[in-house]
């Protein structure tokens, strides 16, 4: 996946005492996507837009607020998180993301 045209915003989202990180990039389009990291740990997270979350590498699983079940995934895979919503993430190994809004 590559991502021509875009415009980085400098200041890193750094949540989770610096164990998840990530850059803002806007396409040509005006489309929000950031790129990430989050070390392996359980990270709770809240969103306003909706949001699809393309792993690149590690392990994960994922448990979507009002699910009582955990769904795992690993690299090559997404995961989508509906707007004004909530998931649980558990990082099993070192996860590279994108994550896509709206």
């Amino acid at each position: 996946m590559s991502f021509k045209n875009v415009e980085i915003k400098k200041h890193a989202n750094v949540y989770h005492e610096g164990r998840v990180t990530s850059r803002t990039v806007m396409t040509e389009q005006g489309e929000m996507k950031t790129l990430g990291v989050m070390l392996p740990g359980t990270y709770r997270f809240n969103t306003q837009a909706p949001e699809r979350v393309d792993l690149t590498q590690g392990q994960c699983r994922v448990k979507l607020a009002h699910q009582t079940g955990w769904v795992d995934f690993h690299a090559g895979q997404s995961f989508d998180v509906p707007g004004n919503s909530s998931f649980e993430i558990e990082v099993t190994s070192l996860l590279d993301y994108v994550c896509h809004f709206g």
